[in-house]
């Protein structure tokens, strides 16, 4: 039978197994998964403040700055000053960017499926 400490671990290795393997797909189309989840937010909801973009995240405003230039840099998102806020960012997803996530979602969905199925059981 086995124990809380085994049922822990077999947990760990799991995550860090679907990390490694999420991590290389992404690295091969040069988004790291924090990348991929405010393309993912976006998608969502297209058009928001960096400040919204912190919240959604639960990251910080610095984190999410440095991303956000690395990505405007790649083509990805597109940052303007707010419409109504002049101290506000507003954030646009790009076609460039949707495209990525598309291609992206794609291609991790092999792998979504098999930790999905895991669960199934």
């Amino acid at each position: 039978m086995a124990t809380g400490h085994d049922i822990a671990m077999a947990l760990r290795a799991a995550y860090w197994t679907m990390h490694r393997r999420t991590a290389a797909c992404l690295g091969r189309c040069g988004v790291t998964a924090d990348q991929l989840v405010l393309l993912a937010l976006l998608v969502e909801e297209n058009g928001v403040t960096q400040q919204k973009l912190v919240r959604r995240a639960a990251s910080d405003p610095n984190t999410i700055r440095a991303m956000l230039v690395l990505m405007e840099k790649g083509g990805l998102v597109e940052r303007r000053p707010h419409p109504t806020d002049g101290r506000a960012r507003r954030v646009t997803i790009t076609r460039k960017g949707r495209r990525a996530y598309r291609s992206l979602m794609a291609e991790l969905r092999p792998l979504q499926d098999t930790i999905l199925r895991l669960f199934q059981r």
